[in-house]
């Protein structure tokens, strides 16, 4: 399966991983060629070879109106805070840059969510990579309104910056598109350290957007003085990697470095590893939510467990334990998708005696499942499928099962054993 590793340990920046995909990509010049010709209103990009601290790689800058962003400004979200005239400065170029929040371009004017996704409706770009842009964008604006208590109608991209972080942003989403990765994984995100300024003050690193963005995804502090993630290198990280840990076992046939500008006194830069693993079967990640109980009745546990389940639970489940003073009691685990956090934790809350809930994040490998109905000397039946990880399984579906057996007044084993005993149509099981 053709693999891409983000390494992000030392941060990421929106230009940093278009240098380190545009040296995984067969054709620079062609694709250079190719992002100029889109059009994108007042931006030129250019691609150098460059060095941090001994490393080789690639700088990916953008120009907007003939100048580059200056290297001060703050990094890239490109947001502002209602209808204010305080817009943020997207530009991504290098990471670690403060937060001014003011104007010393003298532009006076900014881009709502409207405005960026008519431009990039009007590029000439692949559906898949448009699609891919506009959510990004997305999740930049909703990190940002939820930051500041705005709806994502009210954001506003400052004039020259949006254009920035549009050209970095569409660089990434269609060297993605032409590199064509069927797995994309990410290591956890170095964020840095210290305090950024911004026009409300100063502001612990990672700043408020960019762990929004950041929220779920395992991140690591220290390492430099300063902002080593940006919001645009969040929400592309965010958008694409479907896991974030250490490096899959996988034969590594291409390394990118894509630089970042400022100096750290030490290696600034992401790096994309592109190669081959094993065609296993899919997988995620999951969390483990869990608490300790000792003072609920059993149907007390049995609604709670069910109301977990009918909420989108991936699983649920108890088990006995000896918890303090030697009292008998239940370990209850729920297991479910980094998304569904916060609603998981409040049933517990509200469905359960504990006073804590604890929180494990979870790799898991999975199967490749699916449903499709068959027919049978006894009507159709939905059968489940799965495989992967060099196996192959299939099973009735219980509840059809069930549901023959009651009409039938049949036992499930006999209802199983003439479904899977073979012939043309009755077949089921393999």
């Amino acid at each position: 399966m053709k693999t891409l590793y983000l390494d992000a340990t030392l941060g990421v920046a929106g230009d940093m991983l278009a240098g380190a995909l545009l040296e995984l990509h067969p054709d620079r010049a062609g694709f250079l060629r190719r992002f100029q010709a889109l059009g994108i209103p007042h931006v030129t990009a250019q691609a150098s070879a460059g060095e941090s601290h001994g490393i080789a790689g690639t700088h990916f800058s953008v120009r907007v109106l003939g100048r580059e962003e200056d290297a001060h400004l703050s990094p890239d979200s490109g947001l502002g805070h209602g209808h204010s005239h305080e817009h943020a400065h997207p530009h991504d170029h290098g990471h670690g840059h403060g937060h001014d929040h003011g104007h010393p371009h003298g532009h006076h004017h900014g881009h709502g969510m409207t405005d960026i996704t008519r431009l990039l409706e009007e590029l000439p770009l692949p559906a898949a990579a448009r699609e891919n842009a506009l959510a990004v964008y997305g999740l930049l604006a909703r990190a940002e309104g939820k930051v500041h208590g705005k709806p994502v109608e009210h954001i506003h991209f400052h004039e020259v910056g949006s254009l920035d972080a549009v050209a970095d942003i569409t660089a990434v989403c269609l060297l993605l598109h032409e590199l064509a990765p069927a797995r994309i994984l990410a290591s956890p995100v170095g964020v840095g350290g210290g305090v950024v300024r911004c026009a409300h003050g100063l502001l612990p690193v990672p700043a408020p957007a960019t762990a929004e963005l950041l929220n779920g995804v395992p991140i690591l502090g220290g390492g430099a003085e300063g902002e080593l993630c940006t919001p645009t290198g969040a929400a592309l990280l965010r958008h694409f990697a479907k896991e974030f840990g250490p490096l899959p076992a996988m034969t590594v046939s291409q390394m990118g470095y894509g630089l970042g500008t400022r100096d750290f006194g030490r290696p600034s830069f992401v790096r994309a590893m592109l190669g081959e693993s094993a065609p296993a079967g899919p997988g995620d990640t999951v969390l483990e939510l869990s608490c300790n109980l000792d003072d609920m009745t059993g149907e007390d546990l049995g609604f709670a467990l069910e109301e977990l389940m009918a909420a989108g639970a991936l699983d649920a489940f108890f088990i006995p334990v000896t918890m303090k003073k030697s009292r008998p009691g239940v370990l209850l685990t729920c297991v479910c998708r980094p998304e569904d956090k916060e609603a998981m934790t409040r049933l517990l809350f509200t469905h359960t005696t504990t006073l804590g809930v604890r929180e494990r994040r979870c790799t898991r490998s999975t199967l490749r499942r699916s449903l499709e109905t068959r027919e049978t000397p006894f009507g159709p039946v939905n059968c489940k499928r799965a495989e992967g990880w060099g196996v192959r399984r299939e099973k009735p579906e219980y509840e059809d099962l069930a549901r023959l057996a009651r009409e039938r007044s049949l036992s499930l084993a006999e209802v199983r054993a003439a479904l899977c005993a073979g012939g043309e149509t009755g077949t089921l099981c393999k």
